[in-house]
């Protein structure tokens, strides 16, 4: 065999692999294995105190871990302790009014209105009897017509003086008015609101975690004036880790909210986290800047968020990772980020 026989064998046989090889590829599946990048976000929550005051004292630190409910900051509580006890001396002395007008008059205030009422009718007497013995001896001309209008005079104060006792011994034996009631239990229940909302600015001087966190900043420290618009902390939680990327229009039709995913780090390289496709941006915009090349700035792109569990505490905020989906399967039941905790 000559050696141009040979070398179109080899050349013969050449082509026919390629071409093997480029039937091969393009029968092949597509791959359902989608990859993204984005990085680690967290939720962060800035806390402040509710009325303006000066910070007494701040009890953690950066980077201490907190637990839910933990104290955290206080303000100087000498003002808000007096205005409770201000409040509550106030509803303690409207409590008794109630009760005062609930009881109505004691037997003892009815008996002395009674009593009175008879030395008021008695004296009606008396000045009655001096008005008719001063009358005949006037008719006699043995009394002057002065004294006379000075007896009735008399005897018309002490009737009206009867009246009025009377009155009062007839409102005693009824008790107070069904209005003065009302009016005493609404006054009683606006100082009991009073009580409650003096209580209730005591208790936001008291700056506590909302949920298990980690002190990312102290912005305030004791002596500084502190209110609603001013933050004291920056807490990042730690329950809602998640990894913000984004994925092209052509792939967007693969994915389903609770797809099962795979979260990998440079810093971890030989680990894999479980996470889940937790929200699909219902708008495209596009590609962030920072993340992307200058060819892919101007492609439009829809956000993604896959939830990751982190049970070793190793993800850490803007931490770049690798985000790995089998876009051939079904939405699955959400990881249990518990049972790979430590």
């Amino acid at each position: 065999m000559t050696k141009h026989h040979i070398a179109a064998t080899v050349l013969l046989a050449v082509s026919g692999c390629l071409i093997a090889f480029f039937l091969l590829r393009n029968d092949a599946p597509p791959s359902t294995q989608l990859t993204l990048y984005g990085n680690i976000d967290i939720r962060q929550v800035e806390l402040s105190f509710r009325e303006p005051e000066r910070v007494d004292q701040i009890l953690v630190q950066e980077g201490e871990r907190v637990k839910a409910g933990q104290l955290l900051a206080t303000q100087v509580l000498n003002g808000y302790q007096y205005q409770i006890d201000l409040v509550t001396a106030r509803l303690e002395v409207q409590r008794h009014q109630l009760d005062r007008l609930l009881h109505g008059s004691r037997p003892q205030e009815i008996g002395i209105a009674r009593n009175d009422v008879k030395a008021a009718e008695a004296t009606v007497k008396l000045a009655q009897k001096e008005l008719q013995r001063l009358q005949t001896l006037a008719i006699k001309k043995l009394a002057s017509s002065q004294s006379v209008d000075k007896a009735k005079a008399a005897y018309d104060s002490a009737t009206e003086n009867l009246q009025a006792l009377k009155e009062q011994y007839a409102l005693a034996k009824i008790g107070p008015r069904a209005e003065d009631i009302q009016a005493a239990r609404a006054q009683l229940k606006a100082d009991q609101a009073s009580v409650e909302l003096a209580n209730k600015a005591w208790q936001d001087a008291h700056l506590l975690a909302p949920s298990d966190a980690v002190v990312q900043n102290r912005i305030l420290e004791p002596g500084d004036m502190a209110n609603a618009q001013t933050p004291v902390l920056t807490l990042a939680l730690q329950d809602t880790l998640w990894v913000r990327t984004y994925v092209e229009e052509r792939e967007l039709g693969k994915l389903r909210h609770g797809m099962q995913a795979l979260v990998s780090s440079d810093s971890f390289p030989s680990k894999q986290y479980k996470g889940w496709v937790g929200y699909i941006s219902p708008t495209a915009e596009f590609t962030p800047k920072a993340v992307e090349t200058t060819e892919l700035r101007t492609s439009l792109v829809y956000q993604l968020r896959v939830y990751v569990c982190n049970p070793q505490d190793q993800l850490r905020l803007g931490m770049p990772v690798t985000v790995s989906i089998d876009t051939a399967q079904s939405p699955s039941s959400i990881p249990d980020c518990r049972a790979d905790a430590p």
